[in-house]
């Protein structure tokens, strides 16, 4: 072990105070990433405008193979280790054992708690004693000291398999989108399988669209139309205030940018950060506007926060901000009760007429999975093709298997001949196979969300023309360990503005603050980071 050096020690432990973090070089990740081909075997009823997935209103019941042969050969268990947000399922687990068998051998899971998953993570790196596959979410990722140097100490090293057409040994990895293996380059080798994000849009601004007609009032297309929103929707006799906690939204409507933590760069080519411009300071004035003027429920206007998801559902609130995937969640659960609740994302606009809005992008990837360095070529090629099995799109009957289990095991088809799952699978499911490995993602609706999946596609197909351009797109930075620790406590002392515990203009004080914290300093290595990249 002697001979690793320094890099032996990169992983098992948190961030050294003082890292002036690091990057490595996007143009590298030109001539190492899968040609990418479609691995759309069902079409889908709407198609979506990339980076935003495609449509299905229905489950496919049509369903295809999409492997023929099987993908463990050798007879030699695989060990992998994924998270999981819940109750850890029974060793004993017809699920695996099903897909297992379908990949022609075992999979031998070890899952683990997600909400400490990145100290399991420590210590396992830290021990160099990893899994054959190891899944690592992005989050996590961004907490390991030296990761884009350590990440070649214990993983293999992915270029020789996959680079370009060499990828046709895997033809369902070659469907995973560009995008996402850019984004899983470090140091000019491919290094992981990418988790594609389900969604290119971080937060979309939701409404009760049912409410809004029933009234006859329209969706806001203006910072000034959001607060005369808020004035009609809110009556406090009645218990019904206009608004959660939009602000990550009005962020955006007042033209923002999120790229890099808020970094940017100008049309003078100089680095600048959200906190320091005119759009900035609007967003804060609106929302300390509304805050005061008792437009936002109390409940999440307090410190303690509430339940903003059950409060729009019971009607007590007409809009907030949410990730994209909170839609689906929402829109299923409350129909049952309320077949009337129409939940829509508000179509993209800008502050003022005439100006355009920004509409932040996700990152490509938000997991990825690792082989194990050191294992053979023909295992690595064996341990590709488990990850080619998993990458299976929807409409096949890996896919299926992989997310429902077996029929008359695990689940029965309803009418439409989608999939209704029982308490067995609820037992013993536990994402393993797919946080196993990425898959294209898409948007599926269902019988009881008819209109879910061509209302986000069509949403998000309109939202592509003003994603913002990342001057970083490509680039893996370590995020310096003084600006990432100087970020809440700042964004902590914007809340107390927007809230009315500080005043307004109180703003200037806390962005000079940041500055000298740490602010400057985060600018410089973000310029050289560019520079270092030619742009």
């Amino acid at each position: 072990m002697a001979g690793l050096g320094a890099t032996s020690l990169a992983f098992g432990c948190s961030k050294k105070p003082g890292s002036t973090g690091s990057a490595t070089n996007a143009e590298q990740a030109a001539g190492v990433v899968p040609t990418f081909k479609e691995s759309t075997l069902v079409q889908p009823d709407i198609k979506g405008i990339r980076p935003m997935a495609d449509g299905y209103t229905k489950y496919p019941t049509n369903l295809v193979d999409g492997i023929t042969e099987k993908a463990i050969t050798s007879g030699k268990p695989v060990t992998a280790t994924t998270p999981w947000w819940g109750p850890v399922p029974p060793s004993s687990n017809k699920f695996v054992e099903a897909v297992s068998a379908d990949l022609g051998g075992t999979i031998t899971f070890s899952i683990q708690d997600g909400v400490t998953y990145g100290d399991k993570l420590n210590a396992m790196l830290g021990a160099r004693d990893v899994p054959e596959l190891l899944c690592i979410p992005g989050w996590e990722i961004n907490k390991l000291a030296r990761f884009n140097d350590g990440v070649h100490v214990l993983f293999e090293d992915l270029t020789p398999y996959l680079a370009g057409d060499k990828v046709n040994a895997y033809p369902l990895l070659a469907g995973l989108d560009t995008a996402a293996w850019k984004d899983s380059v470090w140091g000019g080798k491919l290094m992981g399988v990418p988790f594609p994000t389900d969604s290119p849009y971080p937060t979309a601004l939701f409404a009760r669209q049912d409410v809004l007609d029933q009234r006859g009032v329209a969706a806001p297309t203006s910072l000034d139309a959001i607060y005369e929103f808020g004035k009609k929707m809110t009556n406090e006799a009645k218990g019904e205030w206009a608004f959660g906690d939009i602000f990550q939204e009005v962020l955006q409507i007042c033209g923002n940018t999120g790229s890099q933590n808020g970094w940017a760069k100008g049309a003078d080519g100089k680095v600048f950060h959200r906190y320091e411009t005119p759009e900035y300071a609007r967003a804060v004035e609106f929302m300390a506007r509304i805050y005061k003027e008792k437009l936002i429920h109390p409940e999440l206007a307090s410190t303690k926060g509430g339940d903003v998801k059950t409060l729009f559902k019971g009607g007590k609130i007409f809009m907030f901000a949410d990730g994209v995937g909170g839609w689906k969640e929402v829109q299923r659960d409350i129909v049952k009760t309320v077949p009337a609740f129409n939940m829509q994302a508000v179509k993209v606009f800008g502050a003022d007429a005439g100006k355009p809005p920004v509409r932040w992008g996700g990152t490509p990837s938000i997991m990825w999975t690792f082989i194990k360095k050191g294992v053979g070529q023909a295992r690595v090629e064996e341990l590709l093709r488990v990850l080619n099995y998993t990458a299976a799109p929807i409409g096949t009957k890996e896919y299926e298997l992989q997310n429902f289990g077996q029929e008359g095991v695990h689940f029965k088809r309803d009418a439409n001949g989608a999939p209704v799952t029982n308490d067995l699978y609820s037992k013993e499911f536990a994402n393993q196979f797919i946080f196993l490995g990425g898959r294209p993602p898409v948007v599926l609706g269902g019988p009881d969300i008819p209109n879910y999946a061509k209302d986000l596609v069509t949403w998000g197909n309109d939202a592509t023309q003003y994603l913002e351009k990342n001057p970083w797109e490509g680039i893996k930075v370590e995020v310096p360990t003084q600006q990432a620790a100087i970020q809440q406590p700042t964004d902590d002392k914007i809340t107390d503005i927007q809230r009315g515990r500080r005043p307004v203009s109180d703003l200037p004080k806390v962005v000079d603050e940041w500055r000298k914290g740490g602010g400057d300093a985060a600018r410089e290595f973000y310029a050289k980071v560019l520079a270092d990249n030619g742009r």
